[in-house]
């Protein structure tokens, strides 16, 4: 596509093609559960009308056998650019009357756009072509626990941000902002039968999605769950459809509009039923990640129930007109989460007053600040605001989350741990020192309204200080040490025993290696093993849960369900970090569960199923998907040779070891070669063109000529020209036999590894899981306790080596090095001018 089209519109080819696959393959399946074989697929025509009119009304659709996106990448296909405008025009055409408002002008964007492939139907038939063939493995079961639209866009944006990046955040909300936003907003209706929820600017849609996945895990029948969207721009509101019906939501659940957010608010009817629909829009959850600061025109809307309560945001900033359409829009017991720019908690004027009315109408319930550079195209600052149409309590929770996220690239993410910590406290309202307070509504009145963040929660790290006594004199000081209190606490005599005390603020150091007193220290040393038996024990729990009941686990709930007894096993434990422990777990916990759907899909029997590892390789220029040996469906090959082959492993590895030994010592006979060595291999052909490896045939028959002269004089000198070049003969012989043996019987090995998996017992499957599942997650879980001894250990050993060379020491010795330097001036020899410098020198030295 490059060359062809901006790349900020690539999203709409590669995404419009892709859910065109959707909807085909979905057709497919659909046939297949009516009986149809692959055989009759070809009599899917227009021409039976029964047939369409059946599939029309249990999909919403129907597609032809010519036009599925099966029938373009087949092998026989003459695929042609045509092709895709007639199957684009009929799916227009033979969409059901109760569908029309989802499926219509779905793929407007796609249609309008093939002739920018290319200047002539050759060229964009080859373009086509291509992607086709490009999309055609990605996932379309919906399985999958990311928005897999947004999920391709977002990759998208990271490749070609130049073009696209800056208008990415209007579009997107990064997968683990949508996550966070969606726990809260779960947690709050996760006892309702039935909900509506409703994004005033979808973008792609991921909002919607994943708070609709997160309310599902507490609800009986995620069919009871509604989703309204609204989106200005076409392109992105068609996307939002697309995304919604991908992930299997019933098409009676979707209502979605193309409108004006503030200018043109949802109506209370249906356009094309006025007078039986006349309903208020009120729902359960409103979610939104608007436009950042946009111009908006607030003339004539003084009387707009939306903001008549509270005040018109400023023309030239719509972030509140926003809030407040979404606030509207609210059931009495409803909850809101809107992503806003940092401004709106400070800025005067309207924003003022309407930040004031929220405040002293009781709304505003959670303020949480976000990392910087969480959004693709802005390093702008942005927070979430959570908002309730009715409230009993008037404080307000801030959560300064700002510090908590890994870099990834130019951005920040949140990770799985710090979305558990904020969601925790919010949901808690907790106040933790340097992370979250509650603050009263009469300190905000104090405060005039302004709701920066610092003025309530101190999140920054304290700066470093030098105590001055210590500077001069050494020693340790005690206050310097107070911050690793917790660690006092859980060590009560360890402090003695690294320092001395003298009856000062100042403290002594007692041993020369503080790092071994400690790792040695009989309370760390306890510490550690009670660790370790709190982590051991939750082995038998971790089989209990995932072994013996892998089929009936309700995957979506059961992370939530091992964290809460994670956290209850280390509530006693000192030191180790909760949310710490959690990323362990939820690190582990993706590829778990990933396994446990498809043992719950296909049978505990796919743990022996082995299937063809496919790679793809270039043949005639062309992408091309060969089998490149075998792979468990899930059990992987290494892990049970390492359990069921373990001799013949260890004999591999073996082999490989010595061959690694053999191509070093190659290397290293090369580099002693001497240069008149060199010049004699070269001559005899022992080198390749470039002279960096020995030529293997011309070696051995080197040598076997040098053997023979050998046999005659009865003698070779060790160090000679010919014995180096027998011994290396010797080695690529060895070499060759090596590589030779190696594959065999790394063929041999994968082999016997495949008939291994397809005859497990039960027990040895269940034994295989347990350590590709539990035993790396107990290990990890292990390591904290050291990763908190070794940090605790660095920050000791910092505080000595700060303090350990005083500045009347290091004075001392300056002046000590001067003297010495202005003595040795005496003995140098020099002409009239040098000696001149050196006598200016030996002043200053002297401090004149």
């Amino acid at each position: 596509m490059r060359s062809k089209i901006e790349a900020n519109e690539y999203k709409d080819y590669i995404l419009g093609f892709i859910f065109y696959k959707y909807l085909s393959d979905k057709l497919v399946a659909f046939a297949r559960r009516e009986g149809l074989a692959d055989g009759d697929l070809p009599d899917l025509t227009e021409d039976d009308k029964e047939t369409v009119e059946h599939f029309k009304t249990n999909l919403g659709y129907f597609i032809a056998y010519p036009h599925l996106f099966s029938t373009w990448i087949a092998p026989e296909s003459d695929f042609d650019v045509a092709h895709v405008r007639d199957a684009l025009s009929a799916f227009n055409r033979l969409i059901s009357p109760n569908h029309k408002r989802l499926f219509e002008g779905i793929f407007k964007t796609l249609e309008t756009g093939l002739s920018k492939l290319g200047d002539t139907a050759a060229r964009q038939t080859n373009a086509i072509r291509d992607l086709l063939h490009l999309i055609k493995d990605i996932p379309m079961d919906g399985r999958q626990g990311y928005d897999v639209l947004g999920f391709i866009y977002e990759y998208l944006i990271g490749m070609f941000a130049a073009n696209a990046g800056k208008k990415a955040g209007e579009f997107y909300t990064p997968h683990e902002v949508s996550v966070l936003m969606s726990e809260i907003i779960a947690h709050h209706l996760r006892n309702r039968e039935t909900i509506q929820i409703y994004d005033s600017t979808s973008g792609s849609g991921s909002l919607l999605l994943n708070i609709g996945r997160s309310i599902a895990k507490h609800m009986a029948n995620q069919d009871n769950i509604k989703y309204f969207a609204q989106e200005l721009k076409e392109p992105t509101y068609n996307l939002t459809r697309m995304n919604l019906v991908m992930r299997g939501i019933l098409p009676t659940n979707i209502v979605t509009r193309n409108a004006d957010t503030l200018e043109d608010d949802w109506p209370w009817f249906d356009d094309q039923d006025p007078v039986n629909t006349y309903t208020p829009l009120y729902l359960d959850a409103v979610v939104s990640n608007p436009p950042y600061s946009q111009q908006w025109e607030p003339r004539h809307k003084e009387n707009d129930a939306r903001f008549s309560r509270f005040g018109l945001a400023p023309k030239s900033k719509a972030d509140f007109a926003f809030l407040l359409h979404d606030l509207y829009h609210l059931k009495p017991h409803g909850i809101m989460a809107i992503v806003l720019p940092h401004g709106v908690l400070f800025r005067g004027g309207e924003e003022g007053e309407i930040r004031k009315n929220l405040i002293e109408n009781d709304h505003l319930e959670t303020i949480i600040g976000l990392p910087p550079n969480i959004f693709f195209g802005t390093g702008i600052p942005t927070i979430i605001l959570v908002l309730r149409q009715r409230r009993t309590a008037s404080d307000v929770l801030i959560v300064d989350a700002s510090k908590g996220f890994a870099k990834e690239g130019k951005n920040n993410k949140l990770r799985a741990s710090d979305i558990k910590k904020i969601t925790d406290t919010v949901i808690a309202r907790d106040t933790v020192p340097g992370f979250s307070r509650l603050v009263p509504k009469t300190e905000l009145q104090e405060n005039d309204y302004n709701l920066n963040i610092p003025r309530y929660v101190d999140s920054s790290e304290p700066a470093e200080t030098w105590d001055l006594y210590a500077s001069m004199f050494g020693g340790i000081p005690v206050s310097e040490l107070e911050p690793l209190a917790d660690f006092w606490s859980a060590f009560p005599s360890l402090r003695s025993a690294l320092f001395a005390e003298n009856g000062s603020p100042y403290l002594g150091q007692k041993v020369d290696d503080l790092a071994l007193t400690i790792a040695e220290h009989p309370e760390v040393v306890k510490f550690r093993r009670q660790f370790g038996d709190v982590v051991s024990a939750l082995e038998p729990w971790f089989i209990r849960q995932l072994l013996d009941n892998m089929l009936n686990i309700h995957i979506p709930q059961h992370e939530a369900f091992i964290s809460r007894e994670l956290f209850a096993r280390l509530a006693h434990v000192p030191l180790i970090d909760k949310y710490q422990a959690y990323q362990v777990l939820d690190d582990h916990w993706q590829p778990t569960a990933t396994d446990l759907e498809i043992i719950q899909t296909e049978g505990f029997a796919a743990c022996r199923v082995v299937e063809p590892n496919l790679v793809e390789k270039l043949s005639k220029g062309e992408k091309v998907e060969i089998q490149d040996g075998w792979k468990g469906r899930i059990l992987p090959f290494d892990l049970v040779q390492q359990f069921h082959h373990q001799a013949e492993l260890a004999e591999l590895r073996n082999k490989e070891t010595r061959l690694s030994e053999v191509t070093a010592s190659l290397e290293e006979a090369l580099e002693n070669l001497s240069e008149e060595e060199k010049e004699s291999a070269t001559s005899d052909a022992l080198l390749n063109e470039d002279g960096d490896r020995f030529e293997a045939p011309a070696v051995a028959k080197a040598a076997k000529s040098l053997q023979a002269a050998a046999k005659k004089s009865k003698q070779v000198e060790p160090e000679s020209y010919a014995a180096k070049v027998m011994q290396i003969a010797a080695w690529l012989s060895e070499e060759k036999d090596l590589r030779t043996a190696i594959r065999k019987e790394t063929v041999a090995l994968h082999l016997k590894t495949k008939a291994t998996i397809e005859s497990l017992k039960d027990e040895q499957v269940n034994e295989l899981l347990r350590a590709k599942w539990i035993s790396p997650l107990l290990r990890s879980l292990f390591e904290l306790a050291s990763q908190r001894i070794d940090d605790f250990t660095r920050k000791v050993e910092n505080l000595a080596e700060k303090y350990r060379l005083t500045y009347a020491a290091n004075a001392r010795e300056i002046q000590q090095t001067e003297s010495t330097l202005a003595t040795m001036i005496d003995d140098l020899d020099a002409n009239e001018f040098d000696l001149k410098g050196l006598a200016e020198l030996k002043t200053l030295l002297a401090g004149n």
